[in-house]
């Protein structure tokens, strides 16, 4: 299995969790030269900039160890582009998921609520 049909997989787990969850799914995929958010997603009138990181079982670095500052700060600089072209500001948060599969299927789904923010 490619990595990109491996990463799609992670995504639909995470939108199929969260929409169960009640929240709705705004964008998936937003890509901004310089950056790029996995799920654009509303709770409770709060837009979630959600990053999914997928790895197979036997994988030497976990999700949550390859959310690093450099891919924060390309998450933080693509939020603030789509957060540009609203009329009016609401309350963001930025929360990971972290979804483990092993021979093609999700075993694992971790769900972090404001896992990171913009002074880190």
């Amino acid at each position: 299995m490619k990595n990109r049909e491996i990463g799609n997989i992670g995504e639909q787990t995470v939108c199929d969790y969260i929409t169960k969850k009640g929240y709705e799914i705004i964008k998936r995929n937003f890509t901004v030269k310089g950056g790029e958010i996995d799920i654009i997603a509303k709770k409770n009138n709060t837009v979630c900039f959600i990053e999914v990181k997928t790895r197979k079982h036997s994988a030497l670095t976990s999700g949550e160890e390859a959310l690093n500052e450099t891919k924060r700060r390309h998450i933080i600089y693509a939020a603030e582009r789509f957060l540009s072209t609203l009329s009016s500001l609401p309350k963001c948060r930025f929360d990971v998921a972290v979804v483990e599969m092993k021979k093609e299927k999700v075993i694992k789904l971790k769900y972090y609520v404001n896992a990171f923010d913009t002074s880190q």
